[in-house]
């Protein structure tokens, strides 16, 4: 069932530049980058470039869990395409970000996620990214 995909969208009340930007530096990821409330903020690496790589540790409980990737496309300030592994992944796994500036302040988000190895997977990735999204406009609006 590896083609399975989820979309999800927000409107962040936030310039497209910021809400952009969000996503390539590590201490504003650290921020939003929580998949369930009260989660501690993750430590986050970055080399934001094409092919750069990422890593999240995202602390559930007493575990840490290395979430991984590597930028395959960088188009600022509208697109952002990055490989995404971790335990909960299958090979294959990519997150597809369109960013669209509806006014001065405002910019929708349509994040795409393909491939998960079950149905459950895909369901709590789904929610998941809302999760992160909703933080991502409570830090940044």
């Amino acid at each position: 069932m590896t083609d399975l995909k989820i979309n999800v969208s927000k409107i962040i009340n936030a310039p497209i530049e910021k809400v952009f930007n969000a996503w390539l530096n590590t201490n504003t990821l650290s921020r939003f980058m929580l998949p369930m409330p009260g989660m501690p903020n993750p430590r986050t690496e970055s080399d934001p470039c094409v092919g750069g790589r990422f890593t999240i540790y995202m602390q559930v409980g007493e575990e840490e869990i290395p979430h991984t990737g590597k930028y395959l496309e960088i188009e600022h300030p509208t697109k952002l395409v990055f490989t995404w592994i971790s335990p909960f992944s299958t090979d294959g796994s990519t997150v597809t970000i369109h960013f669209k500036s509806i006014d001065e302040s405002t910019t929708g988000i349509e994040l795409t996620h393909v491939k998960f190895p079950d149905e459950e997977s895909r369901a709590n990735h789904e929610g998941g990214w809302g999760n992160i999204l909703a933080m991502l406009d409570t830090i940044l609006g």
